[in-house]
């Protein structure tokens, strides 16, 4: 039952508002001995012209209270207590008849949603800093699916531009061609890091990398070949790594992708009387929106991100007709978006509204900063391979018997390192700290595992559930709290795809780990006397464990069943 929706129909025969309007005034209060939902009567003090102090009594009078435990008025407010016997079964009972589709809808149903994310550059190390977006954009495809959206993700490579102007030359003067087999992406990265400490002796390199890359554009078949097989085993290399974090996508068109839709889409900005001439350079003016202009063609002819960047939004547009088409970049690029966004609205698309940059912050490991040409990266397989490292070192110390730790580690150690880019605001900048991370307490990713493992184990230990749950017997505070976070699940899913902030999923799911071990904490389960009551307790066990996997399955995180 939707309690909510409950009140909202009860105020709904007393009072002349619709009842959607009802609905979302209707609050949560700050205390849990202060009501379940409470209902503020400012609104319709105008209308029936009394103090809603008046307004909140005369209503509490009127109310059928059928479902409810009772209602008061508080001041202004209209307080509901639900019946908490028929609360708690009711979800309870939902919950473990849906199973792994608890909390999903069909809101998003008929409505195809693009999500731009990833992307990393080819050629170059999938670093730290790769995972915010992959991340984030795999979390929100994963809720939004869960909602009925049809959902395109899209990994938009970076395998064009200058920078493979620069790599074909430095391959060509410096590669080691064993070791390029052996281990690419370093090889490619020492090569690319080398470039530009040698351009800056030399500054007609940077010449000879926009030559090979304009000769690139052209089609030359060296220089062709030679970009096939830096993208052929970058891919390789990047798919080791999206299969350790199961993360899959429905495309790879990536930069390259789009050469031969730039041209159209060069001539509609033309035809628009957009493009204007900018020492040699071909752009578009955004003076009175207060930004620099959006270059669309450089002097020397070649085109840039922008210009590939408008391609595929008008090809994901005709391709998808998409009702929303995320873009989960660093917050580094917004500059950026903001003129893309813009551009499309001058050329008459305004579809372009419809298009949305989800900006992310940075990752930091002290001071330290990250820069692909001075070298200073750190690879996310090693992160991810130190993660497991580490849990599998607290797996031998604390539980050394454990079946298939290995897998176990893995899980756990993969896990806390996404847990953690998913924990806060997105724009909220990662400093990794391995002690809290890793950590079974607190709010981190391992804790809630725990919770979850700790619940399977009391489900194993209980064996095969039967006979009748006495629900009207979970009435203390632990088990009705614990009630309550679950009944919000679906509400917190919803929330986190308005928003675009998986982190709302994250918290919520950490709430569940924390309520459960309150309960856990306050009530002895295995030993409860009374065989009715054990098995709602039993019960409400079970429901929990479910959500939980439910919500980190949304954030791309497994579960283990023993630690």
């Amino acid at each position: 039952m939707d309690y909510k929706r409950l009140v909202a129909e009860r105020i709904k025969e007393n009072v002349d508002l619709e009842l959607d309007l009802i609905e979302k005034l209707i609050e949560i209060p700050p205390k849990s001995d202060m009501g379940d939902y409470a209902f503020p009567c400012f609104q319709l003090s105008k209308t029936l012209r009394k103090a809603p102090n008046m307004i909140a009594q005369e209503l509490k009078e009127k109310i059928n209270n059928k479902g409810f435990e009772k209602i008061e008025n508080l001041g202004p407010y209209l307080n509901f207590f639900v019946d908490k016997a028929s609360f708690t079964k009711d979800i309870i009972e939902k919950v473990l008849a849906q199973g792994e589709k608890y909390g999903s809808s069909e809101i998003g149903k008929g409505k195809n949603i693009t999500i731009d994310y990833s992307s990393p550059n080819i050629a170059k190390p999938f670093h730290v800093g790769h995972l915010f977006t992959t991340a984030i954009g795999n979390a929100i495809y994963k809720m939004m699916s869960f909602q009925g959206y049809k959902c395109i993700g899209i990994n938009h490579l970076g395998d064009w531009g200058t920078q493979f102007g620069k790599l074909i030359s430095a391959y060509k003067r410096w590669c080691n061609e064993e070791a390029l087999e052996k281990d690419p992406i370093n090889e490619l990265l020492r090569i690319y890091v080398k470039f530009h400490d040698e351009a800056e002796k030399d500054p007609s390199l940077e010449d000879e990398g926009r030559m090979y890359f304009k000769r690139l554009e052209d089609g030359y078949e060296e220089e062709t070949e030679l970009w096939q097989r830096f993208k052929d085993l970058s891919l390789k290399e990047f798919k080791r790594v999206y299969d350790m974090l199961n993360v899959e996508f429905d495309s790879y068109a990536g930069e390259s992708f789009y050469n031969d839709k730039m041209d159209a889409v060069i001539e509609e900005i033309d035809k628009k009387g957009l493009l204007v001439d900018s020492n040699g350079a071909k752009v578009v003016m955004l003076d009175e929106y207060n930004m620099p202009p959006c270059i669309i063609k450089k002097a020397d002819g070649a085109t840039i991100y922008a210009t590939r960047d408008l391609a595929a939004a008008t090809y994901r547009k005709k391709t998808y007709d998409f009702y929303k088409s995320i873009y989960v970049v660093g917050v580094d690029q917004s500059l950026h978006f903001k003129q893309l966004f813009t551009t499309l609205k001058l050329m008459g698309h305004e579809w372009a509204n419809d298009c949305k940059h989800i900006a992310f912050g940075l990752v930091r490991f002290a001071d330290k900063k990250l820069s692909t040409r001075k070298g200073d990266v750190i690879f996310l397989e090693d992160l991810l391979n130190e993660s497991i490292d580490k849990t599998l070192e607290v797996i031998n110390e604390k539980n050394p018997n454990l079946e298939n730790k290995e897998e176990v580690a893995k899980k756990i150690g993969i896990g806390a390192v996404v847990f953690t880019y998913l924990k806060n605001n997105r724009e909220k900048d990662i400093i990794f700290d391995w002690k809290e991370i890793l950590s079974f307490d607190g709010e981190t990713g391992p804790y809630v595992q725990y919770s979850y493992a700790r619940g399977k184990s009391i489900l194993r230990k209980a064996g095969a559930i039967e006979g009748n749950a006495d629900y009207s017997k979970l009435n203390s505070k632990e088990e009705f709290e614990l009630a309550k976070t679950l009944e919000g699940f679906n509400k917190s899913i919803l929330y986190a795809i308005d928003k675009l902030e998986p982190y709302v999923v994250t918290r919520y799911v950490i709430s569940v780990a924390k309520d459960f071990n309150k309960f856990y904490n306050a009530h002895n389960i295995m030993n409860t006397e009374d065989e009715a009551t054990k098995i709602a307790r039993l019960k409400l066990v079970e429901a929990t464990c479910q959500v939980i996997k439910n919500a980190l399955g949304l954030l791309g995180i497994g579960v283990v069943e023993k630690m």
